[in-house]
């Protein structure tokens, strides 16, 4: 089985694996600091962030790394290491968001890393081999394919304890926020809340807003057409917010905000029947994730509807080898 991700979940799964750095003064696992949140956009729709530290101590990451990291950011992880940033030892920590496409651009990823850098050293690596480079009020922005395409992934240290990365339009208005031309994220009023709510809570947490909601509602649950009202429903979910914890195994929680308790009620009657046609439908097909699927706790709570999937790491082992997290290429 193959799960319908969207193209820029793949970028995001990748992102967390290849770029990131031990913080200076890091504090408890899976919390981020203000500060660092606030270096953001206010128009990010998804934000989130890893703990590749805590997750590298796990025995199936090795292989789950292998599954999504697309072969694009392969050769971007031999390009870091081959100019001073080791991503296998380096990597620790980090947090990104995703803007929704609009007319002129495709979606668009900006992220934040935090570590032990040597940017001079870097930097004269990177100018021997004459990369297309941006200047922006004094930051050097180095880009991974030709600087002229709307994928192509840039970098750049703002200090020597901090690096960015992401398409070329999200870095500016990154650096225009650190200047003051814009607001950041903090002044978003619907994301920051949930941020921090979620912030601390798992190796991996994220936050996503209405749109993104509504479109990983519809990728989770696409039997969802079955049932009537159902896109009415689904358009009506206001925001999400996603920790992953892996204490013993993956414990994740799902809490999606509802606009009323009946919503909440009705959309846990419509997930509960998702999950139980789709063990069904993975009985032969996968059998390894229709046991996964016996575990999936649906819990309305008020205007949320919380959704638990635990997972043993022996059962993380299984679905990574039957291929289960596999991505799509079309």
């Amino acid at each position: 089985m193959k799960i319908a991700i969207r193209k820029s979940i793949a970028f995001l799964a990748a992102a967390i694996l290849i770029i990131a750095a031990m913080p200076p003064s890091p504090a408890h696992a899976g919390t981020l600091s203000t500060s660092i949140i606030g270096m953001f956009p206010k128009d990010v729709g998804e934000f989130a962030y890893a703990d590749l530290k805590t997750a590298r101590g796990l025995p199936w990451f090795p292989q789950l790394r292998d599954e999504l990291l697309p072969p694009r950011f392969k050769q971007f992880e031999q390009f870091l290491a081959s100019n001073g940033v080791d991503p296998e030892h380096q990597v620790d920590e980090v947090a990104w968001g995703a803007v929704a496409p609009t007319g002129e651009h495709g979606e668009q990823i900006v992220g934040i890393a935090l570590g032990q850098y040597d940017p001079s050293s870097t930097e004269d690596r990177l100018k021997q081999q004459k990369l297309p480079m941006k200047e922006v009020r004094g930051f050097h922005l180095y880009a991974f394919g030709s600087g002229s395409g709307p994928d192509d992934i840039f970098f750049f240290f703002i200090d020597s304890n901090t690096a960015a990365f992401g398409m070329r339009s999200e870095l500016e208005k990154l650096i225009d926020v650190r200047f003051g031309g814009s607001e950041s994220l903090m002044y978003n009023n619907t994301l920051f809340p949930l941020i921090n709510e979620a912030n601390g809570l798992g190796t991996v947490w994220a936050v996503l807003n209405r749109s993104y909601t509504q479109l990983g509602m519809q990728q989770l649950l696409p039997q969802a057409s079955q049932f009537p009202q159902a896109q009415q429903l689904l358009g009506r979910i206001q925001a999400m917010l996603i920790n992953v914890q892996t204490s013993s195994g993956v414990d994740a929680h799902f809490q999606a905000v509802c606009a009323t308790p009946d919503d909440a009620n009705l959309l846990g009657t419509m997930l509960q029947a998702g999950v139980m046609y789709r063990r069904y439908q993975e009985q032969q097909a996968n059998p390894e994730l229709a046991k996964a699927l016996d575990g999936v706790q649906v819990t309305p709570r008020g205007e949320r509807l919380e959704v638990r999937v635990p997972v043993s790491n022996d059962q993380m082992g299984a679905l990574i080898r039957s291929h289960t997290f596999v991505v799509p290429t079309s």
